[in-house]
C-alpha cells in the first residue's frame, strides 16, 4: 500500500471511529485494515489510535494526523479533478439522499433527465425524511428543505419553498373560516410530526416570525397523508408548496391565511464536510440549481 492509499485508510477509519465499519464501506476483511494501521503506525514510529472493545479514539499524534491527511488529500483529490474536469464527460456514481415527498414531486422527474443528458453517471437515490449522515453512510449529496441550517453544515441553496395553510371548503362550510393565526388554536389541526410533536405553528405577523399553537387531531410524519387528510375535511393542514399546489389546483383544498405567510424554507444541496466535491456532484448541483430557480 502506498503512502496516499495508507492516509486514505486512516481518514476512513478515523471518521468512522471503526475498523470494522470501514472494512465493510470498502468491502474487504477487518484483519486487512486493522494490518494496515499497524503498518502505518510502525512507519510513523507513534501510535495514532487508542483500541477499546467498544470505539477507537484518536491519540494526540492520530489527532494532529488525521487533519494534514485531510488537507493532503483534499490538494491531490483537487489537483487531479482540476486538470481533467474542464474537458471530461461527468462519470461515476452518485449516493444521492432525497425527502420522500418533494423528492417524488419534483426531483424525481429532474434526476430522470439528468440521468438522460449523463448516461455515464449511475445515481443511487435514497427517497427517506429522516436526517442522514453524510460521511458515515458514504453519501456524496443530500438535498434538504429546512429553514435553518446547523452550524458546521456545508450546503449550496439551489430552491425556495413556502408553507401554505390548507383547508377543504366542506371543512370551512362546517367550521368556519379563521381570520387570523391565533384562531387557529379552536380550530382541528393536522400536525407534521418528522422534527418531533407538532404544538405551534409560525406566522409573519406584523413584519415579525411568531409561534401560534394549534390542537392536532391527526399527526403523521409525511405531508402528503396530511394533505389528504385536509382534503376530506378532517381538519386544516400546513403543508409547503410543492405538496399543496396540486390540491389547490384540483380544488380540493382552498388556501387560507393568505394575508399571514408562513416561514420561507430553503432547498438545500448538502455536502460531506471531508471530501472535495467531485465534478459528477457540482454538474448535478448546477442542474438542480438552474431547475428549482424561481
Amino acid at each position: 500500500m502506498d503512502r496516499l492509499d495508507a492516509m486514505q485508510l486512516f481518514v476512513r477509519v478515523a471518521e468512522l471511529g471503526s475498523f470494522a465499519g470501514a472494512a465493510q464501506q470498502l468491502g474487504v476483511a477487518r484483519s486487512v485494515v486493522t494490518r494496515q494501521i499497524a503498518g502505518l503506525e510502525a512507519h510513523l514510529g507513534v501510535k495514532l489510535m487508542a483500541r477499546s472493545t467498544r470505539r477507537l479514539t484518536l491519540t494526540s499524534a492520530g489527532t494532529a494526523y488525521l487533519e494534514k491527511c485531510r488537507v493532503i488529500l483534499n490538494l491531490v483529490e483537487a489537483a487531479e479533478i482540476g486538470v481533467a474536469e474542464e474537458r471530461q464527460t461527468p462519470r461515476g456514481n452518485i449516493r444521492i439522499s432525497l425527502p420522500l415527498s418533494f423528492g417524488l414531486k419534483r426531483l424525481a422527474p429532474l434526476l430522470l433527465d439528468f440521468s438522460q443528458r449523463y448516461p455515464e453517471v449511475a445515481l443511487d437515490m435514497d427517497y427517506s425524511d429522516r436526517r442522514v449522515n453524510l460521511i458515515e453512510e458514504g453519501i456524496d449529496l443530500s438535498i434538504r428543505v429546512t429553514r435553518r441550517l446547523d452550524a458546521g453544515d456545508v450546503a449550496r441553496r439551489i430552491g425556495t419553498s413556502r408553507m401554505r395553510v390548507l383547508a377543504s371548503p366542506d371543512y370551512l362550510s362546517r367550521h368556519g373560516q379563521p381570520a387570523h393565526p391565533a384562531e387557529l388554536a379552536h380550530h382541528v389541526c393536522l400536525g407534521y410530526t418528522n422534527a418531533g410533536a407538532a404544538t405551534t405553528w409560525q406566522f409573519v405577523v406584523d413584519g415579525q416570525l411568531e409561534n401560534f399553537p394549534i390542537r392536532s387531531r391527526i399527526n403523521a410524519n409525511n405531508g402528503d397523508v396530511l394533505t389528504e387528510a385536509a382534503a376530506q375535511g378532517l381538519g386544516i393542514a400546513c403543508q409547503p408548496d410543492f405538496i399543496a399546489g396540486s390540491f389547490i389546483a384540483a380544488g380540493r383544498v382552498v388556501e387560507i391565511l393568505v394575508d399571514y405567510p408562513g416561514p420561507e424554507l430553503g432547498i438545500y444541496a448538502m455536502l460531506p464536510s471531508n471530501r472535495h466535491i467531485p465534478h459528477r456532484v457540482r454538474v448535478l448541483m448546477d442542474f438542480l440549481a438552474a431547475r428549482l430557480a424561481p
